[in-house]
């Protein structure tokens, strides 16, 4: 199994970035995506599930987030508006074999490598 996140990169705030991540070996019953800052705990910012493709955001980004799947390519989304500074981090995709909206990062099996996002002010 592997998840590779790409779409990272240097912004101004305001501006808008589309994260990819690749997965391949399996499907996942959920599929989300986590941030960390440094010197700060890794924590949720989204995640989709099922086969409806139900989805959940943290308040941090409810609103100017939006996390999606392509089934067919195993590929999530998240696109990401207004970018704020508060919002750079290492942005984490992960995958759950079960389906459900968890939040926690210890419920979730695999995770990629991560994609740095810096937003400037």
């Amino acid at each position: 199994v592997q998840l590779q996140a790409s779409g990272g990169g240097l912004v101004q705030a305001g501006g808008s970035l589309r994260l990819l991540c690749a997965a391949s070996g399996r499907t996942f019953g959920t599929m989300g995506w986590f941030r960390q800052a440094p010197g700060k705990e890794r924590e949720f910012v989204s995640a989709i599930s099922g086969p409806l493709g139900s989805t959940y955001y943290a308040i941090s980004g409810k609103g100017r987030f939006t996390i999606s799947k392509d089934n067919l390519r195993n590929t999530l989304y998240l696109q990401m508006t207004s970018l704020r500074p508060e919002d750079t981090a290492v942005y984490y995709c992960a995958a759950r074999r079960n389906e459900g909206l968890a939040t926690d990062v210890r419920l979730y099996d695999y995770w990629g490598q991560g994609t740095l996002v810096t937003v400037s002010s």
